[in-house]
């Protein structure tokens, strides 16, 4: 091997290290991005459990208030026909008062604002609960394409230092972009691509 030639291998090798390195430079920087959509992206799937959680024991809990209401409207209804038979005024008046009762109760059931618990609030924390849910679980869809973007982009950045195909590199870099716009989407604008 002459002079000239081990030059030139020289210079092909130090470049083909300078191409390594902006590649495994490229590889780190995806690896950071995927450490972040995965975090992101298991925070929302938590939140969005959590959330489901909440919902349905909010539902569960009006249920309930809903049953309690309708057993005391139903007592409330058949003692009212029992105002309809003989009897003494202290029998009616008992009756009567506890037919008032009934109804309060009834009432209280349907709307309880200061405590939150009536079904009426009840149905509406369930509600927020559940569209706060459907927000994360948006968020963790896109936090999971972003993360599937990034470690295909590694994958393929890797295999630009095994094979050489600078395409591939580019490909990465292309993919670096769409998991990074899945992440702002997911961070900003969860709403705007429905991904169920």
């Amino acid at each position: 091997m002459g002079a000239h030639e081990s030059m030139e291998h020289a210079e092909h090798a130090e470049h083909a290290s300078s191409e390594n390195r902006k590649i495994a430079l490229l590889i780190a920087v995806l690896a950071l991005f995927l450490a972040i959509s995965e975090t992101l992206g298991k925070g929302a799937q938590t939140e969005s459990i959590s959330k489901n959680v909440e919902a349905a024991n909010l539902w569960a809990f009006f249920q309930a208030k809903s049953i309690r209401r309708t057993v005391v409207q139903t007592a409330a209804e058949q003692s009212k026909l029992s105002l309809a038979a003989p009897a003494d005024d202290a029998t009616k008046a008992a009756v009567q008062k506890q037919i008032e009762d009934w109804q309060k109760s009834a009432a209280r059931y349907r709307s309880e604002p200061e405590t939150g618990e009536g079904s009426e609030q009840l149905a509406a924390r369930a509600k927020h609960a559940e569209e706060e849910r459907n927000l994360a679980t948006a968020k963790y869809h896109h936090f999971e394409l972003a993360s599937a973007a990034f470690q295909i982009g590694i994958v393929l950045a890797s295999a630009t230092i095994i094979t050489g195909m600078l395409a591939l590199s580019w490909i990465s870099g292309v993919l670096t972009l769409a998991g990074l716009f899945m992440t702002a989407l997911g961070l900003w604008w969860p709403q705007l691509l429905h991904l169920h």
